[in-house]
């Protein structure tokens, strides 16, 4: 049994979807702070089974450990955490509590109960300013907020567990870690059947939720953040990632897991070629089927011009690749949010 921390999150659901597809049973951990009960009813609904779920939160050590003594878990894939880079300039404190002492909390009881499997979710937010396009996994980390910091300490952190197997103290009656730290990039898009997507709580982080939103009515156009930057039409490139392709990396890396004695290894998750602002935007009108109204506004501080990923390594080791176009990462968004759009209705 796999344990998904943030299992009712927007990454976390789409896991939990795709492993039960698989036929690989799954245990949902959530504390609800970013998340609601009512994903757990569509994910029953698209996957036709009850699903166990704890309302924990990672950091409570005690807690933890009474789900490990509950179920059979053999793997651990740990979304749970913090995630707005805005969010995390304001409040510091809060990022690094939940993502770095919510990591240690969750690796103690791993290593109490000898389940050394772990997927870990980390972001492209560490390299910071790329020297250089695309972005291996060997270039320069140099995370610009707490949110980033955050993160580079979190693989700090499993790379010094990983690094303490290989010491003359280490016991020979337990596992060995294997640890796979995948550096996502943009996730965009929702599951194809419209039940499960990213609901942003308040005002999105993210450009396609925010898109989606000035396309339903609820905003009324999208700010673009500068029309200046040296790109194909002046807006901020990213690498936008399907949500789907992203997990199912997920799932490429807890098999190659499976093959290793041990391990702690760093994969870029993106699709390798970057997408405009004003790319997306357009991709979401054509699907839309009508133009969506948007407005040049100054820079924010901080921003790249160009951010994508150089993913060969995921493909030469996980055999994975991103196979879906941003054209379907907008269809698959509008379906979801027009079926949000109808419940609310």
């Amino acid at each position: 049994m796999i344990l998904l921390t943030g299992g009712l999150g927007y990454l976390g659901s789409h896991m939990a979807a795709q492993l039960l597809e698989r036929g690989q049973p799954v245990v949902l951990l959530d504390n609800l702070s970013n998340s609601t009960l009512d994903v757990k009813d569509r994910l029953e609904t698209l996957c036709q089974q009850a699903i166990p779920f704890e309302r924990v939160d990672v950091r409570d050590r005690d807690a933890v450990k009474q789900v490990f003594a509950r179920y059979p878990i053999t793997a651990v894939v740990h979304f749970a955490g913090l995630k707005s880079v805005n969010e995390s300039v304001q409040q510091p404190l809060a990022y690094y509590d939940h993502n770095v002492n919510g990591l240690v909390s969750l690796l103690s009881v791993m290593a109490e109960t000898n389940v050394r499997t772990l997927v870990f979710s980390s972001t492209a937010a560490i390299y910071g300013e790329p020297q250089a396009l695309p972005i291996p996994e060997s270039a320069a980390l140099s995370p610009v907020t707490p949110y980033g910091h955050s993160k580079l300490m979190c693989e700090q952190v499993l790379r010094d567990v990983a690094h303490a197997d290989g010491l003359p103290t280490r016991s020979q009656d337990v596992e060995r870690w294997k640890i796979a730290i995948l550096r996502y990039f943009n996730p965009a898009g929702a599951h194809p059947s419209g039940l499960i997507g990213e609901i942003p709580q308040g005002i999105p982080n993210n450009l396609v939720p925010y898109i989606a939103q000035v396309a339903c009515g609820e905003r009324a156009y999208l700010s673009v953040f500068g029309q200046d930057y040296a790109t194909v039409d002046g807006t901020g490139v990213r690498d936008y990632i399907h949500v789907q392709d992203l997990i199912a990396g997920h799932v490429a890396a807890l098999q190659w897991l499976s093959s290793q004695a041990s391990a702690c290894e760093v994969f870029n998750l993106g699709r390798g070629e970057g997408v405009s602002v004003l790319q997306m935007l357009h991709a979401f009108s054509e699907v839309v089927g009508r133009p969506l109204p948007y407005e040049i506004v100054a820079r924010r501080q901080g921003d790249c011009a160009s951010v994508y990923a150089d993913a060969q390594r995921a493909e030469q080791l996980l055999s994975w690749r991103a196979t879906r176009n941003v054209l379907e990462m907008a269809e698959d968004t509008w379906r979801f949010y027009r079926a949000l759009k109808q419940a609310d209705i």
